[in-house]
């Protein structure tokens, strides 16, 4: 048997952390048995869903390099075969129309609920159909079984059963035509032969209900793993007072794609005390057997720490790459006209923590800078720098080789020949070249300006400095 997953998801909304996770399980265990993986989009909610969601929905998964095999598949253009399968149920029996009003049924719940039972439908309809117009309004519900019970094995919870009598005949289409989740999610499974069904444990009433249908249809029940909540810092449920919880946020804020889905997979799933893993790490290490029971904490500061450490450690054409996005969205509109993204991670993955702090602080070498930062200047630009700076134009004017070590022993020299520190020739370039007294080595600073903007930079600054 090949192993099929799929992900679901409702285009209600962007794809969130708990989604995300979802997507990821779903994804390493169909890699790690050497199966396929379904993306599939359940918009059947034609009033929430929207085409902005499906699109976050899709460049989220792109985005986290969660490639689907088979898909995106649209709920909305499987009404045909809804119908088809729905008309077969009532067919045979398993399936009726149901003319109870609203009324009727908020009635019913109100005396259920003062009762002190469990609020569900009475099968009023279900063995009368007759005395009803044609023109009168319905819904098709399904014929659950009154007796016996329902269980299943679940992958990390064990095994779950249910008692058919707490159920109740669920409806599979509404009054306008429109087939209902639990029916579609279901039809949409047996015919695309999933195997396994990996999802949040907020579904698990959902599944009894989903069984009966499967063998209502006569077809194979797969295997289901239901995922523990993911909480928040503090203990409560991930919600977006907690900070950033749309994926999308996350490549916002600055994060890599590798350290967010690292961070996730270790959101209820773990192997060994191993924190930092490859991508092939996972997908062979990878069991639903080693998937927690337990709610897993959202840990920021963690997610940081891993951000930081690839960063540092990934390719830095990789970490450019996404560098790239981020100096767009901040207004760089043509990147070749400063230095190699790659470049600029090499100088700076060290001394930032995000992409977008990185963006930001290299921006100076693809734009031009408002101004000077005044308390850099009065501390650094004293008397005899202006001297300095001309000098050091005069050198570097003149530099063959414009390579970071070649510029420090230059400078260097004119230091010693000044008979000043470095700073003082090193901290006036600086605010020169970026307008900031902060910034990697000063070669590489003069690098990364590049030797046309550089010079540019050192001569406006002489200017400026002068009339001081």
């Amino acid at each position: 048997m090949q192993v099929k997953t799929r992900f679901a998801p409702s285009p209600t909304g962007y794809l969130h952390v708990g989604g995300a996770r979802t997507a990821l399980f779903s994804w390493l265990y169909a890699r790690h048995c050497g199966g396929r993986f379904v993306l599939r989009i359940e918009d059947t909610d034609r009033e929430r869903s929207t085409q902005s969601a499906i699109d976050a929905i899709i460049e989220s998964m792109k985005w986290l390099k969660l490639n689907w095999d088979e898909g995106p598949f649209y709920q909305t253009k499987r009404f045909d075969r809804y119908r088809e399968v729905i008309q077969k149920l009532l067919d045979e029996g398993k399936a009726y129309k149901c003319w109870c009003t609203k009324e009727r049924l908020e009635k019913l719940r109100e005396e259920q609920m003062k009762q002190g039972l469990k609020p569900r439908y009475d099968g009023h309809c279900r063995d009368c159909q007759t005395g009803h117009s044609p023109d009168e309004p319905y819904v098709i519900r399904f014929k659950n079984p009154t007796e016996g019970t329902v269980s299943f094995n679940d992958a990390v919870k064990g095994k779950v059963e249910f008692k058919n009598s707490e159920l109740d005949d669920f409806i599979i289409q509404r009054t306008d035509g429109t087939p209902t989740y639990n029916f579609c999610v279901v039809v949409d499974d047996i015919d695309m032969g999933i195997t396994h069904v990996i999802r949040g444990d907020d579904h698990v009433n959902n599944t009894p209900r989903q069984i009966n249908l499967y063998h209502a249809l006569g077809a194979k029940v797969p295997e289901f793993c239901h995922l523990a909540m993911i909480l928040g810092d503090d203990g409560t449920k991930l919600s977006k007072r907690h900070g950033a919880v749309s994926v999308m946020q996350y490549r916002e804020d600055g994060y890599l794609p590798d350290a967010l889905v690292n961070y996730l997979v270790r959101l209820g799933w773990s192997h060994g005390d191993q924190e930092i893993f490859s991508r092939d790490e996972m997908i062979r290490d990878f069991t639903l057997e080693a998937i927690t029971k337990s709610a897993s904490g959202f840990n920021t500061k963690k997610l940081d720490w891993l951000n930081a450490h690839y960063m540092k450690t990934l390719p830095a054409d990789e970490v450019g790459e996404e560098l790239l996005w981020h100096l767009k969205r901040q207004g760089v509109e043509d990147p070749s006209k400063g230095p190699a993204a790659a470049l600029v991670v090499k100088a700076y993955a060290e001394r930032t923590h995000t992409l977008k702090e990185m963006a930001q602080k290299a921006l100076c070498y693809y734009k031009d800078f408002e101004g000077y930062d005044p308390k850099a200047v009065k501390k650094w630009i004293k008397d005899g720098s202006v001297e300095i700076l001309q000098s050091a134009y005069d050198l570097l004017s003149s530099a063959k080789n414009w390579e970071s070590a070649e510029l420090d022993k230059a400078l260097e020299a004119l230091a010693s020949e000044k008979g000043v520190g470095m700073g003082a020739v090193g901290q006036p370039l600086r605010i020169a070249l970026t307008g900031s007294s902060v910034s990697p080595g000063i070669g590489d600073t003069l690098v990364l300006c590049g030797r046309d903007r550089a010079l540019l930079r050192i001569q406006k600054a002489i200017t400026e400095f002068s009339r001081k």
